[in-house]
């Protein structure tokens, strides 16, 4: 397995306000409490099915703790989904919005102009990868950055094929969803989709589908495009663009081996492909750089981002090729990208990122955790694989240490003890769990969840 773990260091304190004190776990009614459970109700009667995990009702929250409505404390290990990197309701990003809320909050969406959208597109062509020049398009959430992706890839290349991988996600809507492959659930009963959808299967060492091993692989889930798939099925002069995850995400965090990205990118330059970086959950800051495909030394012609851009409020952007722009207007746009109050959040969030060096502190603590993790591994057999980039990191639960059956039912019982012993986690995959604290995450706070993380696997065990 192409480990992207590293030994533990020791790392510096994260800046903070001296009046905040380390705060733990507090558990004072069972979860779900009294309060919680009528919030739960309620839910169940007047919203849609959507995808709940742990019956926690949110109050309050602040750094990497969650309050609930029965006031119990509870440490956040789930930032959001991976939206919340510089910690729930950093100061600096809510006076951000405070301040422009007051000010203006919408004004005709994209049919005039806005200092504001002008400096973050600036700043968002500066830290994507690429000595080119580059234009950005704001949207809304992620499923819009890729929606507005796949246009411009089959606008600009007039091609009907977008080829992406087995296993990843890329949004609900229908265009997001043809290339969406984690889960049936999502898929069934939708088709038929937008078109032109083509999957292949994703490089995981620890369950290759190929029966190889790495390097003695040679990439073939790379070559595989080119040699076989260009070969019989899809006609590479039809393809518009290869989309991918740097770091496959609800798919369960499969980091790539080195190399295939550079293989995959090379293939596509051959062919006139275009190459989309999905960068909706990877994105700003998450794997020790401000974008995971930084650790793949490969530079994307359009890149895909949302969640952790707004710190909580619904932001997105595409980030394209300079000479990808569209030669006229109309051709694509929207009511409420760019929105003003969720630009200054953005703007607050880079500012925090950089000024609180909290790409050096997701590296750090991510080494730390990996550590820890490795140590839990040790102890109980039942984690097949430990892996991950900076605070990307996941466990997949087996069978046993010589049987890599997936084990759902195992997986499920740790994320259900873990709520309840104060620790909010969120699987991935089929039998996997993700840990993705706010980036200020402080070593302390990582060993109160390893050590929850621990009881709770016991106590899982024990159940069945």
């Amino acid at each position: 397995m192409p480990a992207t773990s590293a030994k533990a260091s020791v790392p510096p304190a994260v800046p903070r306000d001296e009046a905040t004190p380390l705060r733990g776990v507090r558990i004072v009614t069972p979860i779900p409490g009294p309060k919680a459970k009528k919030i739960v109700a309620g839910d169940d009667r007047y919203l849609m099915k959507s995808t709940k995990t742990s019956p926690v009702a949110a109050a309050s929250a602040s750094g990497v703790w969650v309050t609930d409505v029965d006031g119990n404390r509870i440490l956040d290990f789930t930032s959001g989904v991976g939206v919340v990197n510089t910690g729930h309701c950093h100061p600096d990003v809510v006076r951000a919005i405070q301040k422009q809320a007051g000010e203006l909050m919408h004004f005709a969406g994209t049919d005039f102009y806005y200092e504001s959208q002008v400096r973050l597109a600036e700043r968002l062509t500066q830290i994507v990868p690429g000595s080119f020049a580059k234009k950005v398009f704001y949207t809304n959430s992620g499923t819009e950055s890729v929606e507005a992706a796949l246009k411009l890839a089959r606008w600009h290349r007039q091609r009907p094929i977008t080829i992406g991988l087995l296993g990843a996600f890329h949004g609900r809507t229908m265009g997001s969803l043809t290339m969406t492959a984690s889960k049936l659930t999502q898929r069934a009963r939708f088709q038929p989709f937008a078109g032109g959808g083509h999957h292949i299967p994703a490089p995981n060492c620890f369950r290759c589908p190929y029966q190889l091993e790495y390097p003695s692989c040679d990439l073939y889930c790379a070559k595989i495009l080119k040699e076989l798939y260009f070969e019989t099925s899809i006609p590479p002069d039809d393809v518009a663009a290869f989309i991918a995850e740097p770091v496959m995400g609800e798919g369960g965090y499969v980091v790539p081996p080195p190399g295939w990205h550079k293989e995959i990118k090379s293939i596509c330059d051959e062919n006139g492909i275009l190459f989309i970086d999905d960068e909706v959950q990877a994105g700003f800051g998450r794997t020790g750089k401000w974008f995971a495909i930084e650790h793949h030394g490969v530079v994307p012609d359009i890149v895909t981002t949302a969640k952790a851009l707004g710190s909580g409020l619904p932001i997105g952007a595409m980030i394209a090729r300079k000479d990808l722009d569209y030669p006229h207007q109309g051709a694509h746009s929207n009511t409420f990208g760019g929105n003003l109050v969720a630009v200054a959040g953005a703007l607050a969030t880079l500012d925090v990122i950089e000024r609180e060096k909290l790409l050096e502190n997701s590296r750090i603590q991510g080494e730390h955790l990996m550590h820890r993790l490795k140590e839990l591994q040790s102890k109980h057999e039942e984690i097949g694989d430990v892996r991950g980039l900076g605070l990307m990191v996941a466990t997949e639960f087996v069978a046993s240490a010589s049987d890599k059956t997936p084990n759902v039912v195992l997986k499920d019982r740790v994320v259900e003890e873990a709520y309840r012993r104060g620790l909010l986690l969120l699987p991935c995959g089929k039998s996997s769990i993700r840990y993705i604290p706010p980036l200020i995450v402080r070593r302390e706070e990582i060993d109160e969840a390893v050590e929850i993380l621990d009881a709770s696997i016991s106590a899982a065990r024990r159940r069945g």
